[in-house]
């Protein structure tokens, strides 16, 4: 059984707990975390770390550390083996979208992705909710309890972002959490999560990504060349995603030693987290929702054939293009609309 009741009796008796966000932490994973913490602290767990890897990048996963004042710790192995209990939130395999080394047993799983094969003595995987912030909602609720106004305005802003301001994926299960979340949240302060300031870098990218948009029919893929903000990819993507007569959107970027790759669809026929899984899992990890996916491949496959940084793109570019091409089943005739 799953509930919040049942999660605190887990908890109950334990002193230590890390809980680890996934790589490059969202509102979501970040939420889901605060109340996480919030429920252990509840339950008399007296030492609760919260972690993460990768990057802190997007503008508003920034302003949403800041605004907050989350104490986030990097990561590190040993935080796991001096733990009594560790916990993944939003994700729930190690290895996969962690640094977590895949042979650590864990312990508690809360997720609402598309997953399989996962191993917890705790586990609440719900991959038809639109966000996992929804169902540590429901938890706070079934504790009764006294949710502060920051963690209150998280969930809220964390379900807000994850479903595209309730027009993807989402469920009447987000409808109810935002209902029980409208009169604790700070509104200024969700004002301030939801308009924080861009980068010229986001901006650059994302520039990038519409003068090398191809269209085949209804689908768009396109890329931002190099770039450092690795959330400037998804923020691509949702926003060709927006162009006209456009239902299925991929847009993959090269930051650091890696192609990042972010997906949008509304085509009902097109299952865009096994459309990435498809294409790229033999090089490297992708996937996630019919409407929303994503992947990483290690550049390190195509930088061994030139060190030319403009070379690389175009080996790049024509490789992941024609892997999303043969996996949408699109036609190969180049488009006059943005070459």
């Amino acid at each position: 059984m799953t509930s919040g009741r049942a999660l605190s009796e887990f908890l109950a008796g334990h002193d230590s707990l890390a809980v680890v966000c996934h790589n490059n932490p969202d509102p979501d994973t970040l939420s889901s975390a605060m109340a996480l913490e919030a429920i252990a602290f509840d339950a008399d767990v007296t030492d609760v770390e919260v972690l993460y890897s990768g990057t802190i990048s997007h503008q508003q996963n920034r302003a949403f550390v800041n605004l907050l004042d989350l104490d986030l710790k990097p990561f590190a192995a040993e935080e796991l083996t001096s733990a009594d209990l560790v916990a993944f939130v939003d994700h729930s395999l190690p290895g996969q979208n962690n640094e977590v080394p895949r042979s650590t047993p864990i312990d508690i799983v809360i997720d609402h992705h598309e997953t399989e094969g996962i191993e917890a003595d705790y586990v609440d995987h719900r991959a038809d909710f639109g966000a996992t912030a929804t169902i540590m909602t429901e938890y706070l609720e079934d504790l009764s309890f006294e949710t502060p106004a920051p963690l209150a305005t998280a969930l809220m802003f964390a379900i807000r972002r994850e479903t595209l301001t309730f027009l993807r994926g989402v469920t009447s299960a987000e409808y109810a959490a935002a209902e029980t979340l409208h009169t604790l949240v700070d509104v200024d302060l969700l004002r301030d999560l939801t308009h924080p300031a861009v980068s010229e870098t986001t901006i650059d990218a994302i520039s990038q990504a519409i003068d090398n948009r191809l269209v085949r029919g209804s689908a768009l893929i396109s890329h931002t060349g190099w770039t450092s903000e690795r959330d400037a990819i998804p923020q691509a993507a949702d926003y060709l995603s927006s162009v006209e007569g456009v239902e299925t959107c991929v847009v993959f970027g090269l930051i650091d030693d890696a192609v990042e790759i972010s997906a949008r669809s509304t085509d009902s026929r097109v299952h865009v987290g096994r459309v990435l899984e498809d294409a790229f899992s033999d090089v490297g990890s992708a996937g996630g929702h019919r409407q929303m996916a994503g992947g990483h491949v290690p550049l390190g496959l195509f930088a061994d054939h030139t060190d030319d940084e403009d070379a690389l793109v175009e080996m790049v570019e024509e490789i992941v293009s024609r892997r999303l091409i043969k996996r949408l089943h699109l036609s190969s005739r180049e488009d006059d609309e943005g070459e």
